[in-house]
């Protein structure tokens, strides 16, 4: 019995934390739909649905998180352009400004290895996604000239990476303190070089 509710205690909680997750970044696409500068988009809520059904999906059938959905962000030159609407501060361009951020799906090969394997645990595989040259939201309708007067034209690209990353979850140590702290801030892609795959090209980036 004692088990037994064990399991529906952990399948209660998955359920709460998986989809309060997703509550709550619906209700910011809520708000962006009533947005001048950007709007209700179906791709956002696609991407809300998948990221709570990664994170539930795992737990049953592997009772461990083996795959991450990670944020990385450095800043971008285009906020300038347009500050009311990918931020005017560091903080606001953090989350406004989509020319600097980066989303990541980072994998761990020891999980899907055998228990013997001497290939880092901690150590993650991640495949990134991106995009620049945004100065509005559906597209670059605002005219932005230099100080001559000449019009800046802006080209906007998807760009998508490979690199290398960190579980930090999987860092042994006996410390309750950095076991939670490793824990909060494991939503954060670690800094490797990466290869960038964008407009038909193919470069390496050292962060």
């Amino acid at each position: 019995m004692l088990w037994n509710g064990q399991v529906a205690q952990k399948k209660k909680q998955l359920i709460i934390g998986g989809f309060s997750g997703l509550a709550y970044m619906s209700a910011i696409e809520v708000m962006d739909g009533y947005s001048k500068g950007w709007g209700f988009s179906w791709g956002d809520m696609s991407a809300n649905l998948l990221g709570s059904g990664l994170a539930i999906g795992q737990k049953i059938v592997w009772n461990e998180q083996r795959i991450h959905l990670k944020f990385s962000y450095s800043s971008s030159s285009y906020a300038q352009y347009n500050p009311s609407l990918l931020g005017k501060s560091f903080s606001e361009q953090i989350l406004k400004d989509y020319n600097g951020q980066t989303y990541w799906l980072s994998v761990n090969p020891s999980a899907f290895m055998k228990p013997q394997t001497k290939f880092p645990k901690w150590l993650n595989i991640a495949i990134g996604y991106g995009s620049n040259g945004m100065i509005g939201a559906e597209n670059n309708n605002m005219i932005i000239t230099d100080k001559d007067g000449k019009i800046i034209n802006f080209n906007r690209y998807r760009q998508c990476y490979l690199s290398l990353d960190a579980d930090l979850t999987r860092i042994k140590t006996k410390s309750k303190v950095l076991k939670t702290i490793f824990s909060c801030i494991n939503i954060i892609k670690i800094p490797f070089p990466n290869i960038e795959f964008s407009e038909g090209k193919i470069k390496g980036n050292y962060f």
